[in-house]
């Protein structure tokens, strides 16, 4: 089957990749977005799936809108069978979706119709959900509405972090979008529609909304911490600097702690919340690398520390 794969970041390169690698499928182009600008210098920088493409030998195509004239034009003239699609970032109008005799096929991380939209992972963690998964679907142009190829569920772990769960969905994906390809090919692929009910939606994180409010209780902060993980990563402030919590975990009991009021030990350290306590395990104040929650309290030499 001819493929054209639409991407941008890292998870939707390794997807790519294994098409690349481990399916009989052929692709003949990429479409990504365009260079973007990145670090101090601004400089445009390829997407993962464009520089994965460009190692690769294959074209890719950097429309500004999906519905600019040349691209529609050269999509058409490359007939892909169908174009797998993962984190494009960019919305497909509906001519454009009927090029492909198979349409565009989206891996999204979540059971639909369970969080629908850009952030499923961080918002599944956020929520305190037990279990997510992988959903292939037929895109449409409304939002993560179309009907479901095939669908599987993952358990999330304890403490997992929302670029760990990804990583283990990521391969979960690239079987499930392998396996309807083929099923699309063989005439044997059924789509079914998704009900009506269970909907939620998973609107991406903010800067502002990773900011950690100590009133709230230890499990709702812990949530926040590993759905921040690794973007935008949550914080707070200790005096005038922005203080980054990567890792932390809830504890019952509060020791009588204020919110935001820091205890350091030895071996843990602890702040005080709206319910229980908060246990800092990985953290990384302003200007240094990340580091153990034990070796920054080690440096605080007796200064007493208030997040707000």
């Amino acid at each position: 089957m001819r493929l054209v794969f639409a991407g941008t970041p890292a998870v939707a390169a390794d997807t790519l990749l294994q098409l690349l690698d481990h399916s009989g499928h052929e692709v003949v182009a990429v479409v990504t977005r365009p260079d973007a600008p990145q670090g101090r210098s601004k400089r445009p920088v390829p997407s993962a799936v464009a520089e994965l493409a460009t190692e690769r030998g294959l074209e890719v195509l950097k429309p500004v809108r999906p519905s600019e004239p040349g691209f529609v034009a050269r999509l058409a003239e490359l007939a892909p069978h169908a174009c797998p699609v993962i984190a494009y970032g960019a919305l497909v109008p509906q001519p454009v979706l009927e090029l492909p005799r198979f349409g565009w096929l989206n891996v999204h991380y979540s059971l639909l119709p369970r969080w629908r939209g850009a952030a499923p992972v961080q918002r599944a963690l956020l929520a305190g959900d037990q279990v997510t998964g992988v959903s292939v679907f037929q895109l449409v142009p409304a939002l993560d509405a179309g009907p479901v190829f095939a669908a599987e569920e993952v358990p999330v772990e304890p403490g997992e972090t929302a670029g760990e769960l990804l990583g283990r969905l990521t391969p979960v994906g690239a079987r499930l979008l392998t396996r309807v390809l083929d099923d699309l090919e063989a005439g044997r692929a059924q789509a079914a529609e998704q009900p009506a009910d269970g909907i939620t939606v998973a609107p991406k994180f903010t800067v502002e909304q990773a900011r950690l409010d100590w009133s709230l209780a230890a499990l709702e902060l812990e949530r926040l911490v590993r759905a921040c993980n690794p973007s935008p990563m949550a914080w707070t402030t200790d005096g005038d600097e922005r203080f980054r919590v990567l890792r932390a975990e809830a504890v019952e009991d509060g020791r009588g702690l204020a919110p935001g009021e820091v205890a350091p030990g030895r071996r843990e350290v602890l702040v005080g919340t709206g319910r229980g306590a908060l246990a800092l395990l990985e953290v990384q104040p302003q200007g240094k690398r990340p580091m153990p929650a034990t070796a920054w309290a080690n440096g605080l030499h007796g200064r007493q520390v208030t997040f707000s």
